[in-house]
């Protein structure tokens, strides 16, 4: 077996620079000559921008030029377009925007830019910027999504009538109506998916550097997407041919999707290197990127669930109301799309009908966020299930299984459109709860109550789909043998280096440490999508897999020919190529270093060893998996401590189980964290933002999180060469209704019934005083 091969719980060859400070971020560069640049922004929900007056910032010293609106508009240049709109897929029509780099004529949110104002350092760059004066005519701000739908609402847009972005909707409504007619029971919820900041590690920042001698830019940015970056802002800013940018991400800390999108300062920092002839960069403050970044989640839903006198569900319907903020940015219909066909979960519910409004409102532009509306679907199935248990009395791991979708239904056809191919949801919840010890709750809630506290536990199942668009990949053998991965997927913490090392290792037999990444720079890969969606696994891995079997093919008739055999008479197997009934062989490193030899090679095999391949999303894959978690509620103070939480993931096949493990750890403490704390907070009336700095905006600490026990019911994807499903986000989805559910079980002898994320301590405390109880 190899060692570094598939499935073997590799440490990650990422980690050593990362842990020893050599990591390479847009911070960290800086290029000769360079300047500085501080954005002005909006301290207005929603204005009239009159005027700039920037005379006494460029009189200030060591200021180099202040770019307004006026300025974009003199150049013609453009604004920001979404991906795509559901008319663009064959959905409903809705009002496609353009986010500006620099307002016009309007201010939008808090935050919304302004003018941009660079200097020679940094601070010279931030004293200037209040020094620029801004005419404002303030106007009614709209904050709450559901109060933007309201009729006299101010208008985020003046020519979007009701503040509605679009409208979607899935399922069959008549079916749906004739079930919920004949139901026995039917429940009902209006549930929030609170709006949440990714707060990624590292800040977005950007280095723009204009070359006059070439006409051509290179931009330094912290992106999951370099080449979604070139393609935005060579073709909608700037309206330029691509090969103009050079787009470079070294080192991401941290994206979950909110650096998926391209933002106005990494137009507006090349457009400043061209306007002062020298590279200029911009490094956000934490304030900043709270304002700016884009958010997540914003949700309103109104569910209902059918069920049958023995708990199985007859159908869901839903209506819900997504927060878009100011505009419709990068791929934002993702969440509205995906919150509506997660809905059904892992459950054989044979009708649903489920619709959503986005809604525009004077906020930070939503966009997607870990999961991407995933978490919204399943959140919705998972709260509505158990509340269908608490009302007919059934035990709720019970309701789960008579619901759960079996494995001879497989492939199982959703009502939302998808076609679920592999699984073993009841096997793999009967596994979770063992390790759970679901059975011994009984006296650790007795041991819970003799210290003062109530104790709840949850069960919950989950399902989402990985994968979109389609990747390529490239080999590359050296004259020496070693072989350069060519990503179009970008890693930021996903342990590509180590993932994609093991499955050439594995299928190519070349030395795990004889192989090395190449990613984002769009100079050194042609083409590219980059990761999101938890992509990678499937797309690239699957692109992978097809270079190398391209390489083998190639390198097969020189192998024959070194060998003095037929073509096809020989055979690879365990990185050789060897003649069939002999012991003759040859490794493929020897092979690739062959195509390099100046003289002695007929002219048909060329120089050089490299192949590409490519993959795509048909269908999808399902990860899956069962989640169990125990809470103690202290009922004086409202704190909500989780003490044990459990989790059983579907991966299909783990290539390496380590890394597995830390994507659930990470999704799980951006799931309990939206559980618990986090919650980006507007003032409704003003639109001022609440949240504005870690001092207001809670984010969980180790502390606040569980040691957790994890293990694998894997059952290999259908419908990729590989059998893998994705990880990246599982944690993130099935979190919050664990332990939300928790929560309300500790709770439910005191009367609470009903409490919206996020659970913190006052909002535990007023739920329980609300009720009648005190627990004392």
């Amino acid at each position: 077996m190899n060692k570094f091969g598939i499935g073997q719980p590799v440490r990650r060859v990422e980690d050593p620079r990362f842990l020893t400070g050599r990591g390479r971020y847009v911070d960290d560069i800086n290029l000769p000559h360079q300047a500085y640049a501080a954005l002005v922004i909006s301290p207005h929900a929603h204005a009239r921008v009159n005027g700039v007056d920037a005379s006494k910032a460029l009189a200030a010293p060591g200021v180099l030029c202040v770019l307004t609106g006026a300025d974009v508009v003199a150049e013609k240049l453009g604004g920001l377009p979404p991906q795509f709109m559901p008319e663009d897929m064959g959905g409903p029509k809705g009002y496609r925007t353009f986010r500006p780099i620099l307002a016009t004529e309007k201010v939008r949110f808090v935050g919304d830019r302004v003018a941009i104002v660079v200097a020679e350092t940094a601070a010279q760059a931030r004293d200037a910027v209040e020094l620029v004066e801004v005419d404002y005519a303030p106007l009614a701000a709209v904050a709450n999504a559901e109060d933007a739908l309201a009729d006299g609402a101010p208008r985020v847009w003046d020519d979007a009538p009701g503040n509605l972005a679009f409208p979607l909707a899935l399922g069959n409504k008549d079916a749906t109506d004739a079930a919920f007619a004949r139901a026995k029971h039917v429940v009902k919820l209006r549930l929030e998916n609170n709006r949440l900041s990714a707060n990624a590690l590292e800040p977005r920042g950007a280095i723009g550097d204009y070359s006059a001698a070439d006409d051509a830019y290179t931009l330094y940015t912290s992106t999951q997407n370099p080449h979604g970056v070139r393609t935005v802002i060579s073709q909608a800013v700037f309206r330029m041919p691509e090969t103009k940018l050079r787009v470079i991400a070294h080192d991401v800390g941290g994206g979950f999707g909110m650096k998926g999108d391209t933002y106005p300062e990494e137009a507006l920092v090349l457009w400043a290197s061209r306007r002062v002839g020298r590279p200029v960069k911009w490094a956000p403050t934490r304030s900043e990127s709270l304002q700016n970044d884009d958010h997540g989640r914003d949700q309103v839903v109104y569910g209902e669930m059918a069920l049958d006198g023995d708990g199985r569900i007859l159908a869901i319907r839903s209506t819900a109301v997504h927060g878009m903020g100011a505009c419709v940015t990068g791929a934002a219909v993702v969440p509205v799309l995906y919150g509506l066909k997660l809905v059904p979960n892992a459950y054989a519910i044979p009708a649903v009908h489920v619709s959503a409004k986005a809604v525009f409102t004077n906020t930070t532009p939503t966009a997607p966020y870990r999961g991407a509306g995933r978490p919204e679907g399943v959140y919705l199935a998972e709260r509505l299930i158990d509340q269908a248990a608490i009302d007919l009395g059934i035990d709720p791991v019970e309701i789960r299984r008579r619901n759960l979708i079996a494995p001879d239904a497989m492939p199982f056809a959703s009502p939302t459109g998808f076609t679920y191919d592999s699984g073993e949801f009841a096997q793999a919840m009967d596994k979770c709860l063992a390790l759970a010890d679901w059975k011994g709750f009984d006296a650790r809630r007795k041991a819970s109550e003799a210290k003062g506290r109530r104790r709840g536990r949850a069960l919950t199942y989950y399902i989402e789909d990985c994968g979109v668009f389609n990747e390529r990949m490239e080999l590359r053998f050296d004259p020496s043998g070693n072989v350069t991965i060519v990503a179009g997927t970008f890693s930021h913490g996903q342990g590509h280096a180590t993932a994609y090392a093991q499955m050439v290792s594995d299928w190519l037999g070349v030395p795990f440490e004889s192989i090395r990444l190449v990613q984002g720079d769009t100079n050194q890969v042609s083409f590219g999508r980059g990761t999101y969606a938890s992509r990678s696994v499937m797309l690239g891995g699957g692109a992978l897999r097809a270079a190398a079997d391209a390489i083998i093919e190639k390198a097969r008739p020189l192998a024959a020919h070194l060998m003095e055999a037929a073509a096809g008479d020989v055979e690879f197997r365990e990185g050789k190529f060897g003649i069939k009934g002999t012991d003759r062989a040859m490794p493929l490193t020897e092979v690739a270093r062959a195509f390099y030899r100046p003289v002695g090679l007929p002219r048909q095999f060329g120089i050089g060893l490299e192949a590409s391949g490519s993959a795509a999303t048909e269908p999808p894959n399902f990860p899956n998996g069962c989640h169990v978690c125990e809470v103690e509620v202290d009922p004086e103070t409202g704190q909500v401590a989780i003490d044990r939480y459990t989790v059983v993931d579907d991966v299909g096949i783990a290539i390496n189980p380590l890394i597995c493990e830390g994507q659930v750890q990470g999704g799980l403490a951006q799931g309990i964290g939206q559980a618990l704390v986090e919650h980006v907070i507007y003032d409704r009336e003003s639109g001022q933002l609440v949240t504005g700095s870690f001092g207001d905006y809670a984010m969980p600490r180790a502390d606040d999180l569980p040691g957790t026990e994890m293990d694998f019911h894997n059952v290999p994807c259908r419908t990729n060469p590989l059998g893998v499903k994705s990880i990246g986000e599982a944690g993130s989805v099935g979190a919050p209704p664990t332990v939300i559910n928790a929560v309300l079980d500790a709770l439910r002898p005191l009367g609470v019934k009903h409490i919206d994320m996020p659970a913190t301590p006052r909002r535990v405390w007023e739920a329980i005083r609300a009720a009648g109880a005190s627990g004392a």
